[in-house]
C-alpha cells in the first residue's frame, strides 16, 4: 500500500504529531530553552492519553471493556514520575499500533478487494441509430445490446449476438485460458473481452448480474467481527489486573512509585485488541485468493469447531449435468459415426442431452457435418437430413415408431440412461449418459476427514439405489434418500455432532444451507437463492474449495490464538522484569513497541498457512449416475 506524504499526514496525523513533537523537544534540548521540553513532552502525551481516556469511556458505554486503560494508565504513570521520553514512547506505541493495525488490514485485504477493484462501472450501448453511447452499468437493462470493446469487463450478464468471441473468465471461474464462446452463448459480467470488439444482449440487469453478486459478497466478508475478536477482548479484564496486580507489587515492595510505571509501560494490551482483527482478515484474504469467499470472520471461528460435513449430491458431489459415459453402435456403423450422425442432427436442439452429445462430439475432435429439413418432436427427439441419409436421435419408442420396427433396449446400470439413434430407418445403435461424480470429490472427503471430521452425510432427493450407489463409492458414513427440501432441513437440524457444515449448489438447498451452523454454496456459475442463503460460496465450480475452507478457519483461528499468547506472554515476562528493576521506563517502551510488531507479524502468517492436501489430488473421475435428475430419453 503506498500512500503519498499528504494521505499519510491525513490518515496517520497523531503519528506525525508524535515525530515532530519528539524532533522539537530533542532540538529544544540543544537550546537555552532546554527547561521547556519536558513540558513539550509531557503535555502532548497527556492530550493523547486524554483522547484516547475519552474513547476508551465511550467503549465502556457501549458495553465493551475498554483495554486502553493500561495505556493511559502508563502514560500517566510515566508523566508524573519524570519518564516524559518514556511517555512520548507510549503515546508513539499507541499511534504507531493504531497505524501498523490500518497497514497490516490493509495489506491482508487486498486480495479480498481485488475483485471490487475490478468492477465495471459503465458500458457501451447501443442506440437507435446504431452508434453506441457510454452509460453507467445501472442503466443497462435485459433486452440493451451493449459492445464490449478489446479488453474491458463485461458490465453484466448477457447473451453472445456476435459469431464469436474469446473471454478471459478467470476472476469468475477460476479457468486460467480464454474461453471461446459462439452466438448465443452466455457472457458473464466480469469477464474480459479478447482481442476483437463483440456484440453482447443483457438478460439482467447490473445488480442481477454475476460480478455484481460476488461483488456484494466481498463486501459483507468485510463487514462483521468474530467471536475470536470479542473472546480477545474479554482477555483484556483479566490481563489488565494482572498487570495492576503486578505493578502495584512491585511499587509496595521496593516503595519507588518509578516502579509503578516501569512495569505499566511494558504492559499495553496492544497486541491483545490488534492480533485478532489481523488474523481473520488475513484469513479472509487467503480464503478469497483460492475462489472461496467467507461472508462472516465468525464462519472461521465455526469451522474450528466442526464435527458434522452433510453434502447435497446432484451438483455438489456430482457434476449435475449428463456426460456420454459410452457410445454403443450396430451394425456396420463404427461409434465414432455414430456420434458423428448424432451430434450432427442434435447441433441444433437446446435439449440438455444434445448439449451433452456435442459436448463429447467436440471432446474427440470429430467434425460435424451439415444437417437439412431438422425436425425436433419435443420430449421425444430429433429428425434430420445428414449428407443425404435420414437420421433420428431420440427416446426408444420414437425411434421404434421411425422404424416400424421393435428396438431391443441397451442395458443400463443403476442411474443411467440411453439416447437411441437410427439411419435411413434402420436402428443404429445408443449412447449411454450418466452424471459423473466429480474428479476430486472422494479426495475432497478424504481430506476433511484428515483434519477431524467424524461424521459425513449426504442428503439427496434421488431414490436410495441411486443415492447408495454415489454414496459407497465416496466413502459417506451416513446417505439419506428421497430427501425434499423440508427433509433435508430437519436431518441437519437432528444430527448431533455439531457444528454441523452443509454443502448445496440448487435453489432447493437454500433452505438447508440456512439452517446449518455453516452452509458452503457451490456458486460458480451465479449468485443462487443457495448463495444468498450461505454463509460460503465457492467461486470456482470445484468441490475441494470445501476442504480448503475448512483448511483456512483451523489454521486461521490457531493463529489468532497463538498471536494473541505471543503478544501476552511476551508483555507479562517483560513486567516481571520491570518489576525487579531491570528495566529503564524508556528500554521498556521500546520492548513493547516491538512486542507490538511481533504480534501483527505473527497475525499476517494466516495469509499463507498450509498448502490444502486435496490441492494436488486427484481422482479417476468414475462414473456415477443420477437417476432420478435424469428423465429417461427427452
Amino acid at each position: 500500500m503506498k500512500l503519498r506524504p499528504v494521505l499519510l499526514l491525513r490518515r496517520y496525523p497523531y503519528v506525525i504529531a508524535t515525530l515532530l513533537v519528539a524532533a522539537t523537544a530533542g532540538v529544544i534540548l540543544l537550546t537555552p530553552a532546554a527547561p521547556f521540553s519536558p513540558w513539550l513532552l509531557g503535555g502532548f502525551a497527556i492530550v493523547v492519553a486524554a483522547r484516547s481516556a475519552w474513547r476508551m469511556v465511550r467503549e465502556l458505554r457501549s458495553g465493551t471493556f475498554g483495554v486502553d486503560i493500561l495505556a493511559v494508565t502508563a502514560i500517566c504513570a510515566a508523566v508524573a514520575v519524570g519518564e516524559y521520553w518514556a511517555a512520548l514512547v507510549i503515546v508513539l506505541m499507541l499511534t504507531g499500533g493504531e497505524a501498523l493495525e490500518d497497514y497490516a488490514a490493509h495489506r491482508a485485504e487486498r486480495d479480498l478487494r481485488a475483485l471490487l477493484s475490478r468492477a465495471p462501472q459503465t458500458g457501451h450501448r447501443y442506440a437507435d441509430d446504431g452508434t453506441t453511447v457510454e452509460v453507467p452499468i445501472n442503466e443497462i437493462a435485459p433486452g440493451d445490446r451493449i459492445m464490449v470493446r478489446p479488453g474491458e469487463i463485461v458490465p453484466v450478464d448477457g447473451t453472445l449476438v456476435s459469431a464469436e468471441g474469446s473471454f478471459d473468465e478467470s476472476s469468475i471461474t477460476g479457468e486460467s485460458l480464454l474461453v471461446d464462446k459462439v452466438a448465443g452463448d452466455e457472457v458473464l459480467s466480469g469477464g474480459v473481452n479478447g482481442a476483437a470488439a463483440v456484440m453482447v444482449q443483457a438478460t439482467r440487469a447490473a445488480k442481477d448480474s454475476q460480478y455484481q453478486q460476488i461483488v456484494t459478497l466481498v463486501e459483507a466478508a468485510t463487514a462483521s467481527k468474530s467471536p475470536i475478536v470479542r473472546l480477545a477482548d474479554r482477555y483484556a479484564i483479566p490481563f489488565t489486573l494482572l498487570a495492576l496486580a503486578i505493578a502495584g507489587t512491585a511499587w509496595a515492595v521496593s516503595g519507588d512509585a518509578v516502579r509503578f510505571a516501569e512495569v505499566l509501560v511494558v504492559a499495553t494490551p496492544c497486541p491483545l485488541i490488534i492480533a485478532a482483527p489481523v488474523a481473520f482478515m488475513a484469513g479472509m484474504s487467503r480464503a478469497a485468493r483460492d475462489g472461496v469467499i467467507v461472508k462472516s470472520s465468525a464462519t472461521l471461528e465455526t469451522f474450528r469447531r466442526a464435527k458434522t460435513f452433510a453434502f447435497d449430491k446432484t451438483g455438489t458431489l456430482t457434476q449435475g449435468e449428463p456426460s456420454l459415459v459410452e457410445v454403443r453402435p450396430e451394425g456396420e456403423t463404427d461409434a465414432d459415426e455414430l456420434l458423428r450422425f448424432a451430434a450432427s442432427a442434435e447441433q441444433f436442439s437446446a435439449h440438455v442431452l444434445a448439449a451433452a452429445v456435442l459436448r463429447a462430439a467436440r471432446a474427440k475432435g470429430i467434425e460435424l457435418w451439415g444437417s437439412h429439413q431438422v425436425e425436433e418432436s419435443t420430449a421425444h427427439g430429433v429428425t434430420a437430413t445428414i449428407d443425404g441419409r435420414t437420421v433420428v436421435v431420440g427416446k426408444r419408442s420414437f425411434i421404434a415408431a421411425a422404424c416400424n420396427t421393435e428396438v431391443a433396449a441397451t442395458p443400463l446400470e443403476t442411474g443411467e440412461m440411453a439416447v437411441y439413434v437410427a439411419v435411413d430407418g434402420v436402428p443404429a445403435g445408443a449412447l449411454v449418459f450418466a452424471d459423473q461424480v466429480r474428479q476430486n470429490a472422494r479426495s475432497t472427503i478424504a481430506s476433511i476427514r484428515s483434519q477431524g471430521i467424524g461424521t459425513v452425510v449426504m442428503l439427496t432427493g434421488d431414490d436410495r439405489a441411486t443415492a447408495e450407489h454415489v454414496g459407497t463409492a465416496l466413502g459417506v458414513d451416513d446417505i439419506r434418500s428421497n430427501c425434499l427440501p423440508a427433509d433435508k432441513v430437519t436431518a441437519v437440524a437432528t444430527l448431533t455432532e455439531r457444528p454441523v457444515v452443509m454443502v448445496g449448489d440448487g435453489v432447493n438447498d437454500a433452505p438447508v444451507l440456512a439452517a446449518a451452523d455453516i452452509g458452503i454454496a457451490m456458486g460458480a456459475r451465479g449468485a443462487t437463492a443457495a448463495s444468498e442463503s450461505a454463509d460460503v460460496v465457492l467461486l470456482r465450480d470445484d468441490i475441494s474449495g470445501v476442504a480448503a475452507a475448512l483448511l483456512v478457519g483451523r489454521e486461521t483461528v490457531r493463529v489468532a490464538l497463538q498471536s494473541i499468547w505471543v503478544g501476552m506472554s511476551l508483555s507479562i515476562g517483560l513486567m516481571c522484569v520491570a518489576a525487579a528493576g531491570l528495566l529503564p521506563a524508556i528500554v521498556g517502551a521500546w520492548l513493547q513497541e516491538a512486542v507490538d510488531v511481533i504480534s501483527i507479524l505473527w497475525a499476517l502468517r494466516a495469509t499463507r498457512g498450509s498448502e490444502s492436501p486435496v490441492a494436488a489430488a486427484t481422482d479417476e473421475g468414475e462414473q456415477m449416475p443420477d437417476e432420478k435428475q435424469l428423465p429417461r430419453g427427452r
